[in-house]
């Protein structure tokens, strides 16, 4: 990685951590999960409006938010994740977080420049993958409609 895109990077997430979107609890949520890392106390809920699609058409992510406590990684994670899963269907929420788990555990960056690549680096602290992923381990159990608290300790991660 270059020099200048790692610095990029870099600016990422620290602005995600120092300016985090969609951060607070969403009013007109529908669906609700909370995530906990017990390892280093990482805490996020996860607040989602899921909208219905058109007939045939598969339901589609319509608003979300995040709150909670933790980390720099954990919190720009979650603040990213919010800007990234808006409009998606829960297939597509998926494949967005499958992609990002690749990038945070073995560093290969995504083909195009995405901010998810910032987090590439996350792969170099083993430990700080859990802090990365646990906003979208909490996405994904409000998108099953699932209130278990997802845990990094039941995520190989």
């Amino acid at each position: 990685m270059s020099a200048d895109l790692s610095d990029l990077y870099q600016q990422v997430i620290l602005d995600h951590n120092r300016r985090p979107r969609n951060r607070g609890k969403l009013p007109t949520a529908n669906r609700v999960a909370h995530g906990d890392n017990p390892s280093c106390g990482d805490q996020c809920s996860v607040y989602l409006r899921l909208d219905a699609g058109v007939p045939g058409q598969p339901d589609r992510i319509g608003d979300l938010s995040f709150d909670g406590s933790g980390c720099a990684i954990s919190q720009a994670s979650a603040s990213l994740m919010t800007t990234q899963l808006k409009g998606k269907t829960a297939a597509e929420a998926e494949a967005l977080y499958q992609n990002f788990h690749a990038i945070v555990t073995t560093g290969k960056e995504p083909e195009e420049i995405s901010d998810l690549g910032a987090f590439a680096g996350v792969h170099a602290f083993p430990a700080r993958i859990k802090c990365a992923t646990l906003g979208w381990h909490a996405a994904l159990n409000a998108l099953k409609n699932d209130a278990t608290p997802a845990t990094t300790e039941s995520h190989t991660d």
